[in-house]
């Protein structure tokens, strides 16, 4: 009886204790968090310059990006029949690039710019940045950049460009976008507004396909 007693108590006396005070858990603190650097979206990423004077990257929205492949060519003169006859005549300044059709394929459906690499972009790309039309054979490309008149030496320009607006990229280079988008091949030359006398030049080429 009396264990029981005691036994009683000793419940009554533990249910009466205050409970020890529990810590309070510590406050996060700015430390404690792993703060994610921003990811630069698509638009916000830069493909750099082409590396050489002439060298043209076709860029997608995506910002991927490839370099069109290029030829250094020779202007060539050819005269006209009446030219070697009778001394009056034309003489053609001609593009020649060989094989019939560039590698590089570009649907005309796609959006697509040109970053070309010139001298510096100081100048009007409009003043130094050809984009033409080949004539086609079957060995070979051509473009007719200029005819002369024996006689009166007048010139005029042959080429039949593609229409473009430009802007600024980066300190030496344009961000070119075509305004028309015609099926057919094509290339592009940059000359160089210092040189005085350009007898050969690279081009670069490419096709749009429908």
């Amino acid at each position: 009886m009396l264990a029981s007693l005691l036994l009683v108590c000793e419940v009554i006396a533990y249910a009466q204790e205050p409970e020890a005070a529990q810590p309070k858990p510590a406050e996060p603190k700015l430390a404690d968090f792993e703060v994610a650097e921003p990811k630069a979206t698509i638009s916000e990423t830069v493909i750099g310059e082409p590396e050489f004077i002439g060298e043209v990257f076709v860029l997608y929205p995506d910002g991927s990006a490839f370099q069109l492949e290029k030829t250094t060519v020779q202007f060539t003169a050819k005269l006209s029949a009446s030219a070697y006859i009778v001394g009056i005549g034309k003489a053609r300044t001609r593009i020649t690039v060989p094989g019939p059709s560039a590698e590089t394929r570009i649907p005309s459906s796609d959006e697509f710019q040109f970053i070309i690499k010139a001298v510096d972009n100081n100048s009007d790309p409009l003043s130094i940045v050809d984009i033409f039309r080949f004539d086609v054979t079957k060995k070979q490309r051509q473009a007719e950049l200029e005819s002369t008149s024996t006689f009166g030496g007048g010139k005029s320009n042959n080429l039949d460009f593609l229409p473009f607006t430009a802007k600024k990229y980066g300190t030496s280079s344009y961000l070119i976008t075509l305004k028309e988008k015609p099926a057919g091949e094509f290339g592009i030359i940059v000359r160089n507004p210092n040189a005085l006398d350009e007898r050969s030049t690279v081009v670069s080429s490419f096709a749009i396909v429908q």
